[in-house]
């Protein structure tokens, strides 16, 4: 049996592990559930790639990120190493030859989301597969007062029934110590060993700074920056905005948001981890699972909702361990919209009782009926049919969503799959014959590529953007064209789909979860309360406010965050101040030479130096023939 570290040597061209990735190795392979909170950038992966290395079988990685899979998969096939991603998109047929090649094919890891999880025919197939570890990353996402919270993580349990034996081992960078023992329940670990590193990460300045312009404050930062940047915002609008403001100022910038294509992402994040563009301005559809190590700022134009998202984006900035900047700009607005779209729009449990009943009688559900029935969505015809606030029904779909008692799959961007199924000489031809094919067909063909080869997703407002036609009307002319069987198509008119989790009983249905709902609520008002703090208390290190948020109560001052600089600063301004009235003391009685003035001082030589320096570029001393410093005034 190879040892973990000639795993890691002969693996990854390590010759030591980092922190605690010893001791969280051995607990593992000592078959003990095993929780891990590392800071971001802290080596999560190999703590359990590693023993999964060294054990016999096959681990099984849940992970909520598809960009994560990707990367990691990619990476351990570069050495080598057989891993597979089941990611979506994928027929039957495949999954199945994917599952038995996972069974037989001597594959080291298999990475699932949660979602594919919850599949019979992938339970039956891990069921039958020698497991020797199973990982959960991004843990703290089963947890309901967790800030990334995925009901579907809520059965990840399954794999405790599938394999009882099997250890565990749970890794997350953000957790407060509430999540920390809600994930731990949820997950059914048994008595798990928990090793937990500081958060610290002593190489990022964190910054808070009040600008009236921020696009110009934006500028000027990264004027300086030399290799990559993320900029977050909070709506796709801003993200396009703001990229192309800067490439109006020079810089070299893309922007990144859920409503582009999958090719789009895939795209521009290339583009970035190349060096192509140094900025990616970003919703927060951006960035988690994202290894890219030499990113030097990290900048905020909007208040983040939680210091848990603020931490976690702030977190990709310096994953090298060299200096770097997680930088907030506000301005005195920004703390009323924040409240406008997190506080005010809650929805208590009255409204989401309504809301629940509206739902129903939307879809036309019988009392005592639903469970598991699937419906398109048009959340914007169902706002306007009943005349609902957008944001408050948004932010109470969520809730149901988080209960478990619908689920809200959202496919905002409206992507649908259409194929051409005839030649490119028929299809110009038809063209010809039809303007509206010409303009709509036309259109497609310039943004995608190989659409005659395979079903490929589109974006109807991409399409709509560039052709200059009506959604409705590209819709009308994409159905004739299928009709006339030029295109295979899939269409998606709706921007989101839900299923019903629970059978329709209204009241009965949520009453039980009055107390909760009322417990997420003020968890949201803390959440926000806490980041209006964080942006005004400009006294206490800003490090040390993040770290004591996340239970470091012993965090020591970074010395290069925005509040300690500005200590810095007032502190040489008053030494500087004391050394001069000392100076100015002496040569009022008599010129002294700056060795007469040093024998008469108690300061540190080069501080006194400093001073006469400035005294002199001020006037207020003079030096006569013979080098002696004498006062003005």
């Amino acid at each position: 049996m190879n040892s973990p570290l000639n795993i890691l040597e002969k693996y990854w061209r390590f010759s030591s592990f980092r922190a605690s990735q010893k001791e969280i190795i051995d607990s593992v392979l000592l078959g003990k559930d095993t929780v891990a909170l590392l800071p971001t950038g802290g080596g999560k992966s190999i703590c359990f790639q590693v023993p999964a290395m060294v054990m016999e079988g096959i681990c099984i990685v849940v992970s909520p990120l598809v960009a994560l899979m990707t990367d990691q998969v990619q990476s351990l096939m570069n050495k080598d190493i057989k891993a597979m991603a089941i990611t979506g998109g994928i027929s039957g047929d495949e999954l199945t030859a994917q599952l038995d090649n996972s069974l037989f094919g001597n594959y080291k890891f298999l990475y699932l989301s949660p979602e594919r999880l919850q599949q019979e025919q992938v339970q039956m197939a891990i069921q039958k597969m020698n497991v020797n570890l199973v990982a959960i990353d991004e843990a703290h996402c089963i947890s309901q007062w967790g800030n990334d919270f995925r009901p579907s993580y809520l059965n990840i349990s399954i794999l405790r029934e599938l394999h009882p034996y099997v250890p565990i081992i749970a890794l997350t960078a953000t957790a407060t110590q509430e999540v920390l023992a809600d994930t731990m329940t949820q997950l059914k670990l048994e008595a798990p060993a928990v090793f937990k590193e500081s958060f610290a990460r002593p190489n990022i300045s964190y910054q808070v700074k009040k600008e009236s312009d921020k696009l110009y404050r934006l500028t000027e930062i990264l004027k300086r920056n030399t290799e990559s940047a993320i900029v977050y915002v909070r709506s796709r609008n801003q993200a396009e905005m703001y990229a192309n403001r800067l490439q109006s100022e020079g810089i070299t910038a893309t922007f990144y948001h859920g409503g582009l294509s999958p090719k789009d992402k895939k795209d521009r994040l290339k583009s970035w981890k190349n060096y192509k563009v140094s900025t990616v301005v970003a919703t927060n559809a951006f960035g988690m699972g994202i290894d890219h190590s030499n990113v030097r700022f990290v900048v905020h134009v909007q208040l983040p909702e939680s210091l848990e998202s603020y931490f976690q984006e702030a977190g990709r900035a310096g994953r090298d361990g060299k200096e770097s900047s997680a930088i907030i700009l506000y301005e005195e607005n920004d703390k009323l919209l924040l409240k406008k779209q997190f506080i005010d729009t809650l929805p208590v449990f009255k409204e989401i009782k309504k809301l629940y009943r509206t739902l129903n009688n939307y879809f036309q559900i019988p009392y005592g009926e639903g469970e598991f029935t699937e419906h398109n969505f048009n959340f914007a015809q169902f706002c306007e049919t009943y005349k609902l606030n957008t944001l408050l029904t948004f932010n109470g779909l969520n809730t149901l969503d988080r209960l478990g008692i619908i689920q809200l799959s959202k496919q905002f961007g409206r992507k649908s799959k259409i194929q051409f199924l005839v030649p490119s000489a028929q299809l110009l031809k038809e063209f010809e014959n039809n303007l509206s094919f010409s303009v709509v067909g036309k259109t497609i063909l310039r943004i995608y590529g190989g659409i005659f080869d395979s079903p490929n997703n589109i974006n109807l407002d991409l399409i709509s953007s560039k052709s200059g036609l009506e959604i409705d009307k590209i819709i009308s002319v994409l159905k004739e064209m299928e009709q006339q069987q030029l295109v295979d198509l899939k269409l998606y008119e709706t921007d989101a789909n839900i299923t019903f989790l629970v059978p329709r009983e209204d009241e009965r249905t949520l009453n039980p979860f009055s107390r909760e709902i009322t417990s997420l609520n003020e968890k949201k008002k803390n959440q926000v309360s806490s980041v209006l703090h964080y942006i005004k208390d400009n006294k206490t290190c800003k490090s040390v406010q993040l770290l004591h948020y996340f239970g470091e109560d012993s965090a020591k001052e970074c010395g290069i965050c925005s509040v300690c600089k500005e200590k810095r600063t007032g502190n040489l301004k008053a030494e500087v101040e004391i050394i001069s009235e000392k100076i100015i003391a002496l040569l009022r009685i008599e010129p002294m030479d700056s060795r007469t003035l040093l024998e008469n001082l108690t300061f540190a030589e080069d501080e006194v130096l400093r001073t006469l320096q400035l005294l002199l570029d001020k006037k207020i001393i003079k030096l006569n023939a013979i080098n002696q410093y004498f006062y003005t005034q």
